[in-house]
């Protein structure tokens, strides 16, 4: 039902429902850039972007916006919900802070007053109340502490299974706890696993290893080509023989298709 695709250097990437997909790229090499491409905030600079009608998409991003510093935990939240809807739905809100094990005294305390942990969290459950189909979050681990590390792994796994994800995090653990599949963004051939992070990465490097093994494998061979096609070019000049500088030719023709790329 869900179905973005995005083609991002040889990405071709669809995210069907109640996809949990974890994001690995190294910084600066792209995740964020991904992630509000998704979002729609930014477009791709080559390839498309397909959903399906009427998909509603979430993005959290690592900073807080600064026009909600000045609202408490509570408004902050409420703000994305229709305005005819918001004291009905507000149920919502308590149900998300209930489980995250917010005091009441927090949610009425401006952004701009709590911690970095407790924005993060605010910003997570004000990106799940609008009912999103698909939910991104950049780096939702970001400040914090263990406990409440476990509250967002517990809300993630258990009060949002209707919701698919796309998390950019560098918390390989956390990755392992709450995503079954796992995208690991690199400049040139980008490549996706249906498992969790730690499975994922050791086929990526057995793959990588098997690869690695075919290009010297390959340049051995193309070496060994041109080194035949100079043997019988010599022997073609030598003796005149247009047989031997055509099948010299050839041979080169041979090594330079073999030759390994990337």
């Amino acid at each position: 039902m869900i179905s973005p695709r995005l083609q991002f250097q040889n990405l071709d990437l669809t995210i069907h429902d109640t996809n949990r997909i974890g994001l690995i790229a190294g910084n600066g090499m792209g995740k964020t850039t991904l992630l509000r491409c998704l979002a729609g905030q930014a477009e791709p600079g080559i390839g498309e972007i397909t959903c399906r009608r009427g998909l509603r998409i979430g993005f959290v991003g690592q900073d807080i916006p600064t026009g909600l510093l000045d609202l408490t935990m509570n408004e902050a939240i409420r703000r994305p919900l229709p305005v005819s809807e918001r004291e009905t739905l507000s149920w919502k809100i308590g149900f998300v802070l209930d489980i995250l094990e917010t005091p009441d005294a927090m949610r009425q305390r401006k952004l701009s007053e709590l911690s970095g942990g407790w924005q993060r969290l605010a910003l997570i459950a004000r990106g799940w109340v609008s009912d999103p189909d698909v939910l991104l979050l950049d780096e939702p681990t970001n400040n914090l502490d263990s406990h409440r590390l476990a509250l967002l792994e517990n809300w993630i796994n258990h009060a949002t299974d209707r919701v698919a994800m796309v998390i950019a995090s560098h918390d390989r653990q956390f990755l392992d706890n709450c995503t079954s599949r796992t995208l690991f963004l690199r400049p040139e051939d980008s490549r996706n696993f249906a498992h969790p992070f730690s499975v994922a990465r050791a086929l990526l490097a057995d793959e990588d290893a098997a690869r690695e093994t075919k290009l010297a494998r390959d340049a051995k061979e193309a070496d060994r080509l041109r080194r035949s096609a100079g043997h019988l070019r010599n022997v073609g000049i030598n003796s005149g023989s247009d047989t031997w500088l055509k099948k010299s030719k050839q041979l080169a023709g041979r090594a330079e298709a073999s030759r390994p790329r990337g």
